[in-house]
């Protein structure tokens, strides 16, 4: 745990407060005319603006990333890094930048702590090109995706590479590298939105029969699962990149679908009988629907709730919408695929996931 009793302020703006009063000077001072960016990107509650006082007991700080072009990191990023744990001051507003590494194996992170030393600090350097082949498998920040390399990215890598901020960037090429992944090209979000209404049609009708055979369990593990894929399709709707789990229902109240549509789903999750959870369901799939045929994307397609073929079970029959905007795709390799989606529409295991060379090769063993 930390031992700073300082005030908690949001990640971002410590990080901020690091660069403008800290780093900034330093490089200026050590490193006249050097080309460099500074950023807070990548992983971390922070970047995405989930951060709390909770998150301050690990691997939460002040903390910056540092890129530089490859010839001056192999030159200076030894240099710098040592110029930084002897210059950083021990505390920004009260926050210690010292990091001391957890011995634990299997708890790997970095704990605050003060020191009277030079800091281990956690302004990390990197070039553009090796972090985003890190992060994402992409061969450099000037890559041209085609459609699959679109559907290998998790969509919590890339809110983690366009959220936070950057502070500076004379290299140029971070900013835009950020400006071009911002959001899918148009054939691919019609691709991926009509992939997650398929998934709602594999499984909307499963909450009654589980219901009919005496599985309460199953009916409501069904219902949450539904939940979440129309958390991850207003997400879609919205323009905006769906995170991993522990962070999908912060982000989900922050658009603006989730004032009218959250009360529908925590009923949904609430209800304890399947006429309850049935009702709530179809409550969202119509306003979700409503929201579909607003986008303009689709003529509109009828959003009412239906029988499930002759079986007693309302659903919306989703696989209409899926269809609807399979037909509005014209890209020739995004039309031989199955309607199975991006990576993260088919697994969510984090650790596959944070593997890119795995999801690459996964997406390209599709169709």
């Amino acid at each position: 745990m930390t031992i700073s009793a300082a005030r908690f302020l949001p990640g971002l703006e410590l990080s901020g407060i690091l660069y403008e009063e800290a780093v900034r000077p330093i490089l200026r001072d050590a490193f006249p005319g050097l080309s460099y960016a500074a950023a807070r990107v990548g992983s971390g509650s922070e970047v995405l603006g989930f951060d709390s006082p909770r998150s301050v007991d690990h691997d939460w700080g002040p903390r910056l990333e540092i890129f530089l072009n490859a010839e001056a990191k192999v030159e200076h990023g030894a240099g710098i890094r040592r110029l930084l744990a002897e210059r950083l001051p021990k505390q920004v507003r009260g926050w210690p930048t010292h990091f001391q590494e957890s011995d634990d194996p299997l708890d790997p992170v970095g704990h605050m702590r003060k020191t009277d030393g030079p800091v281990n600090h956690r302004v990390d350097l990197h070039d553009v090109d090796g972090w985003l082949a890190a992060r994402l498998g992409l061969a450099s920040a000037e890559t041209e995706l085609d459609v699959r390399e679109w559907l290998a990215l998790p969509q919590q890598r890339l809110a983690e590479t366009t959220g936070g901020i950057v502070f500076h960037d004379g290299l140029g090429s971070l900013t835009g590298v950020r400006r071009r992944l911002a959001w899918y090209p148009e054939q691919v979000w019609r691709h991926l939105l009509a992939c997650q209404w398929q998934r709602i049609a594999q499984e909307e009708s499963f909450v009654g029969r589980c219901a009919e055979v005496g599985d309460d369990i199953g009916s409501a593990v069904v219902t949450a699962r539904l939940v979440r894929s129309l958390m991850h399709l207003c997400h879609l709707l919205e323009r905006r990149y769906a995170p991993y789990d522990k962070w999908l229902g912060s982000s989900f109240s922050r658009l603006a679908t989730a004032e009218s549509l959250g009360p529908t789903l925590r009923g949904a999750l609430a209800a304890t009988d399947y006429p309850a959870r049935e009702s709530h369901l179809c409550d969202a799939y119509e306003a979700v629907a409503s929201l579909q045929n607003a986008s303009g994307l689709i003529a509109p397609v009828d959003p009412g709730r239906r029988p499930y073929h002759a079986r007693p079970f309302l659903v919306l029959r989703a696989e209409r919408f899926a269809q609807a905007l399979a037909r509005t795709v014209t890209d020739p390799d995004l039309r031989e695929l199955p309607l199975v989606g991006g990576v993260d529409q088919w697994t969510d295991n984090a650790d596959l996931l944070s593997r890119p060379s795995a999801v690459h090769a996964a997406i390209h063993a599709i169709g």
